[in-house]
């Protein structure tokens, strides 16, 4: 991700996952963004994915 509508466009991805609280991203250009997913349950790696995929972009 290289700016705030990529990350916009990830964490409304995000908190469409049920259960799904709170997504905070660190952006950092030109690097990989961390991203914290505050849940009340535990994710699926696939749940992630699909809906970083579905936002444009891939989980690295």
């Amino acid at each position: 991700m290289t700016c705030e509508h990529c990350v916009k466009a990830v964490t409304e991805e995000l908190m469409g996952i049920e259960d799904v609280q709170n997504v905070d991203v660190e952006l950092r250009e030109g690097l990989p963004s961390p991203v914290t997913i505050t849940s009340t349950r535990e994710l699926a790696p696939l749940e992630i994915e699909s809906a970083v995929d579905e936002a444009g972009y891939v989980v690295v």
